[in-house]
């Protein structure tokens, strides 16, 4: 999955003459469904100590190891950075791990966020366990392959000649070779399989016989996995916004495409609806055709020397993901075409697309996961072609998406197979999801409710907002801490959905200058690992 995006008009069909990717490993792939070895290494219990924040005054932190390779327990170790608000509750439910998604997203303040969001009498029963994946922010090693990878500004997106697309290849190239020679003997072991193993030694070192999981987004393919792996293990299984398994990852990113087009434009669309406020046309068309003019002025013209067409996308791309970022993303557009003044758009991408395009680690986690996970093709030309087609219906994220991912066509270690989710043994799982979610299109969700056989569906109508639970829809939030309370689950429905919840409501423009929102909704957001 992925998190920023887009493009231009007139797109003229280029090929970068001989350029393929270095081939797979040898042999065939290795699978998820090997011999389960977790059992053979026991972790140390953690020693938690506090690390309170001012809003979070019971938290605590402590680590843990797990092997780098679990086919061999008595080799090399890595350590685990693990969070905690305890339980204070007579009445225990045991671990509670929550996961932002990603990959490479730090869960350890997704702790704090999860324990303060819930009823205090649902929180009070659990430990709510966050944790940073292998090779992610505190955990150790950590991954930083090419640090400044983002920095702006970078080759357009859009590769309308030769020149543009050779300078992009040699970017992602240069990206994945700096992989391979800084963490040669990290990668081949950080993937989804790995990390669902390694929640398994968690659980064990908790000294818990069964662990109650939530994760949004690419922490919903983790918490699958994990099921897939130890469904005599799972307790209770929440996945918000719910990625489909049967498209790891090449195919989910096309499809992401296409999504995040139709959230850019339902964006476009608010803005013309508020077109009193923002003077941009009381026309969506004309709307979209004044972003892709300021698009097109900004490949002339960096704004402020570091947003060009490729910042400009990485700006607008969180717009897709969250509905309360468009009053804050609108007075930057309208600042810039109205008033010609580029400095709230420099804001913006300070805020916005800097924060993803400066997460050196994050990205690192997120190109060795998706790589190592699945097979990518390694001819470039299939890129090219797939690329071109859907950027014809799709130009707003299309390119930086595939440009965001093409270290994969180059990667240095071979592909795993993706995990068959498919599991009847479960306790009924709670999934959650907005019917135009751009990041994790709806028919995900609908897939894994088929797949994951006692589950129940949740849906938000009409939402587009992308992780939508604990985020100020009290209806989800009521079926979520029913859930957690006793297992309380839907009715099954006789359609797609078992229960259904409307969205809110689009925001509103602000009544002064715009600033970034402070919602609860824009908390659960900044925590969240943009991209899946």
């Amino acid at each position: 999955m992925r998190k920023r995006a887009a493009v231009l008009c007139g797109a003229v069909v280029v090929m970068a003459a001989g350029l393929t990717a270095v081939p797979a490993e040898a042999g065939a792939p290795r699978t998820a469904d090997t011999a389960d070895t977790t059992d053979a290494f026991r972790a140390a219990e953690p020693v938690w100590k506090k690390c309170a924040t001012e809003n979070h005054p019971t938290l605590q932190c402590a680590s843990v190891e797990v092997p780098l390779d679990h086919a061999d327990p008595d080799g090399r170790r890595i350590t685990l950075a693990l969070s905690r608000v305890p339980h204070t509750a007579k009445e225990y439910q045991g671990p509670l791990l929550v996961n932002p998604g990603g990959p490479g997203g730090s869960g350890l303040r997704l702790a704090g966020f999860v324990a303060a969001s819930l009823p205090e009498k649902v929180a009070a029963q659990y430990d709510v366990i966050g944790f940073d994946p292998r090779g992610v922010g505190a955990s150790e090693p950590a991954l930083d392959c090419a640090p400044d990878h983002f920095a702006p500004v970078r080759p357009d997106p859009v590769p309308t000649s030769p020149a543009v697309e050779r300078a992009n290849l040699a970017r992602v190239k240069s990206f994945a070779e700096a992989c391979g020679r800084k963490h040669a003997d990290l990668l081949p072991h950080i993937d989804t399989v790995s990390a669902a193993r390694d929640l398994d030694v968690i659980r064990r070192a908790l000294g818990a016989k069964e662990i109650n999981y939530f994760g949004y987004s690419y922490g919903t393919y983790l918490g699958a996995v994990y099921a897939k792996l130890f469904p005599e293990r799972v307790r209770r299984l929440v996945l918000d916004s719910v990625v489909d398994p049967t498209e790891v990852w090449y195919d989910a990113n096309l499809s992401q495409d296409r999504a995040f087009n139709d959230r850019h434009r339902a964006f476009l669309a608010w803005v013309a609806k508020h077109d009193a406020r923002y003077r941009l046309g009381i026309d969506p068309e004309e709307v979209e055709a004044e972003w892709y003019a300021m698009r097109a002025a900004l490949k002339e013209e960096p704004a402020g020397g570091t947003v060009g067409p490729a910042e400009l996308e990485d700006t607008y791309v969180p717009a897709g993901y969250y509905n309360g970022y468009w009053p804050y993303l609108a007075e930057a557009f309208a600042a810039y075409v109205n008033d010609d003044d580029a400095e709230p758009l420099v804001e913006a991408y300070e805020d916005f697309g800097a924060v993803d395009a400066s997460g050196d680690n994050g990205y690192s986690v997120y190109t060795a996961v998706e790589c190592r996970d699945a097979a990518w093709p390694r001819d470039w030309r299939q890129w090219h072609k797939d690329n071109w087609e859907t950027y014809e219906r799709a130009p707003f994220m299309t390119w930086n998406n595939a440009w965001y991912n093409a270290p994969c066509a180059f990667w240095p270690t071979g592909s795993l197979r993706p995990v068959r989710i498919v599991n009847g043994e479960l306790p009924p799982a709670l999934l959650f999801q907005a019917t135009h979610d751009a990041a994790t299109p709806y028919r995900g969700a609908v897939t894994v409710h088929h797949l994951l056989a006692r589950s129940r569906l949740v849906v938000e109508q009409g939402g587009g907002n992308h992780g939508v639970t604990l985020s100020g829809n009290d209806c989800l939030d009521e079926h979520l801490a029913a859930y957690l309370k006793d297992g309380t689950v839907p009715r099954g429905g006789r359609g797609e959905a078992d229960a259904v919840c409307a969205a809110l409501p689009d925001p509103k423009p602000p009544t002064s200058k715009a600033a970034p929102p402070t919602a609860r909704g824009a908390a659960l957001h900044g925590l969240l690992g943009f991209r899946g």
